[in-house]
């Protein structure tokens, strides 16, 4: 017993390193302070549809917590295609999850970084990328690349720190949902959902 839990801190300790390097070496990629807390990324896979048919795209998976989440809620490996920035990341994540379709690559340019798959569909999009250290342009470009990827009505899901939606509202492009505030993350989280239809 006192081993796994010796074993359990040593791997916390070790993502939290790896997470803290990641933020030194590369600020505009990294939007916490800390992983994300397994209920806000719970709460964040909540939203896919297992009966789909259709993958799920994450994008910014970082140390993995919402990889892991989305996995858990039963999304098979093969099913879920995450895109990560950080190459550093991206080789830890490859490591500690086999088999998802992890991508090393820019979330802001998905026609090349999805290459072959630039044309699939999903189901819908959990997104932990940074969005508030990007412009706004950049932000509504990237929500309008992502609702292109998805049927009417699913949901990209969104994490970010501020009191608002990181992304303007466009009512006649898009809808907000403001889905939940999450006080038990560091820092406490906002959830958006976007969608059209």
């Amino acid at each position: 017993m006192a081993l796994r839990l010796k074993e359990r801190l040593g791997k916390k300790f070790d993502e939290e390193i790896r997470f803290f390097k990641g933020m030194m070496q590369g600020p505009k990629t990294v939007g916490s302070i800390v992983p994300t807390s397994s209920i806000t990324a719970r709460k964040m896979a909540s939203v896919i549809n297992l009966h789909s048919g259709l993958p799920v795209l994450e994008l910014g998976p970082g140390t993995g917590a919402i990889t892991k989440a989305i996995l858990g809620r039963g999304v098979k490996p093969e099913n879920l295609v995450a895109v990560e920035y950080s190459t550093d990341f991206y080789e830890h994540l490859v490591r500690l999850y086999p088999g998802v379709n992890f991508i090393n690559g820019d979330a802001f340019n998905l026609d090349k970084t999805l290459g072959d798959m630039k044309d699939q569909k999903f189901d819908s999009v959990v997104s932990a990328v940074p969005l508030l250290n990007f412009p706004m342009q950049a932000r509504i470009a990237l929500l309008e690349s992502l609702l292109d990827r998805l049927p009417a009505g699913r949901p990209v899901v969104q994490i970010s720190y501020g009191p608002v939606s990181p992304i303007i509202a466009r009512p006649d492009r898009y809808h907000i949902q403001h889905y939940d505030f999450i006080v038990r993350n560091i820092p406490p989280a906002q959830l958006w959902i976007y969608r059209r239809g």
